[in-house]
């Protein structure tokens, strides 16, 4: 088990761009709010979205042969406070085969919390992992690229996510294919840039919709609540080398 915080040093031009970008990012993330109410798992509409995912995910790993989980090394890259990790766990993974990163330390000190101690957690870059080559079955990322606006670090990130995958490993991609106008620290990532990202991979596509929480709510209809918003489309995507 670790539970590191990590500033990697890299050189030159791309060392300036990747600090810039690292300082951006966590400075967007510092501007929001952290008790937002929308985010409240007593909020019907967020809970009924994370767990349509929840169902999305469970059926894509059990179509492309990745149940069980119980052998498999999976790595989350942008962990936040170990959400996910904690998922992982619940459908059959073992903690200590678990990896999660994050940029932002505040969201690093909580994971160590929330996580079971023999998850491995580290503060860190993920443009530069400390891993061996083909070290992880799995490898998740959810609205990462979306906020990361500097094209270098993406690049790097994306580059670093498949050096550390194993021959017939998978990555799953969750992130916008659309720009949330009211959020200027994100961009949309298509599917042109994807498979840039990623060259000669076989890229399966799923869209799925990530309704922004404001436009969620309840509507009375026959005695019996339902669900409506309207949102913003989402790509999940299955990666494979």
């Amino acid at each position: 088990m670790s539970r590191i915080s990590l500033d990697q040093p890299t050189s030159g031009a791309v060392s300036d761009s990747l600090s810039a970008e690292q300082a951006r990012i966590r400075e967007a993330y510092a501007k929001r709010r952290k008790d937002d109410a929308r985010y409240s798992w007593f909020n019907p509409g967020h809970l009924f979205m994370v767990q349509e995912r929840e169902r999305q995910l469970l059926a894509l790993l059990r179509r492309y042969g990745s149940a069980p989980l119980t052998p498999k090394k999976i790595l989350e890259i942008g962990c936040g406070t170990g959400y996910w990790l904690r998922k992982f766990i619940k459908w059959g993974a073992r903690p200590e085969n678990i990896t999660g990163i994050d940029l932002l330390p505040d969201r690093f000190t909580e994971a160590t919390h929330l996580c079971p101690v023999t998850v491995n957690l580290l503060c860190a870059n993920a443009s530069h992992l400390e891993f061996e080559d083909s070290t992880f079955d799995l490898v998740l990322q959810s609205t990462v690229f979306t906020s990361i606006l500097d094209p270098i670090m993406k690049q790097q990130v994306a580059g670093e996510m498949l050096r550390v995958l194993k021959p017939e490993g998978l990555i799953l991609w969750y992130d916008y294919h659309m720009n949330n106008p009211r959020n200027p620290d994100v961009k949309d990532v298509k599917s042109r840039e994807i498979h840039a990202l990623f060259p000669g991979r076989q890229i399966r596509l799923h869209r799925v919709t990530l309704a922004p929480l404001s436009h969620v709510g309840l509507l009375l209809d026959h005695g019996c609540w339902h669900i409506y918003w309207s949102g913003f489309p989402c790509s999940v995507l299955i990666i494979s080398v």
